[in-house]
């Protein structure tokens, strides 16, 4: 049996792992050598996307290569069906970028009403955003599996200390279990609330493909521009200060 004669299946049965490899590579590639990671991450994403068509498509011209001597085969078909399934898995990336999109829009609110959520925290506790009104309100989007979550929680957790009886509060949200939070705080401890999403959380705190998040609110309830996880920790710790020094 010649592989010529089965190679659109061969193709097929690849393609989506082709697709895998291929969006990870360029995805990494990109990374590397990206002057700016918050401002090209639209190219880079749409970029590493578009590499996981290359198997799809390399997968249709043997079909159609097929085509011109011989009717395609059930093989053949078979493989195609494979290739175009495994377009399916670019849906993951396009979705990431919308919710990133979102993300960088919500974030870019300020001298706007917080959104008011009211949940409960890992201990069961409720909290409610209205309760703080007059303190100067951190919420920190973050994941155990966050790399740079784990770095900036200690440095949060300082912050926190440090500001409380300025009227400052940090508030942890996430929407892993309960379980796997405490878990892990066990490891890293920190003393300031961590919130899980059980209650009524606004998709503003929900919208995330980036993390950390933080969000900003100011005495008066407002959302304020935060500074982004890639820079330095004392240019927030300079952000709080300004907004707990800000009284309305």
């Amino acid at each position: 049996m010649r592989l010529s004669t089965h190679r659109v299946l061969i193709c097929g049965i690849l393609s989506p792992v082709l697709a895998l490899l291929l969006y990870a590579l360029v995805y990494g590639t990109l990374t590397r050598f990206s002057a700016d990671l918050e401002k090209d991450w639209l190219f880079r994403l749409s970029v590493s996307t578009l590499a996981m068509t290359i198997p799809f498509f390399a997968t249709i011209a043997l079909a159609m290569r097929d085509r011109r001597t011989r009717k395609l085969s059930m093989s053949g078909r078979i493989g195609l069906l494979l290739a175009i399934l495994s377009l399916g898995f670019a849906w993951n990336p396009i979705r990431d970028g919308v919710l990133r999109s979102k993300q960088m829009r919500n974030m870019a609110m300020h001298d706007v009403a917080a959104p008011l959520f009211d949940t409960v925290d890992t201990m069961g506790n409720a909290e409610h955003l209205s309760d703080q009104a007059g303190r100067v309100v951190l919420v920190n989007i973050w994941a155990t599996w966050c790399v740079p979550c784990r770095i900036e929680m200690p440095k949060l957790d300082r912050l926190y200390r440090e500001r409380k009886d300025k009227g400052f509060i940090v508030f942890g949200l996430s929407d892993e279990d309960v379980g796997v939070q405490q878990k892990y705080i066990e490891q890293v401890p920190v003393s300031y609330p961590l919130l899980t999403q059980k209650g009524n959380v606004p998709s503003l705190y929900r919208d995330i493909a980036r993390y950390p998040a933080i969000f900003l609110i100011d005495r008066s309830g407002r959302l304020q521009p935060a500074p982004s996880p890639d820079e330095p920790f004392e240019k927030l710790e300079a952000a709080v200060d300004a907004l707990l020094n800000n009284r309305p």
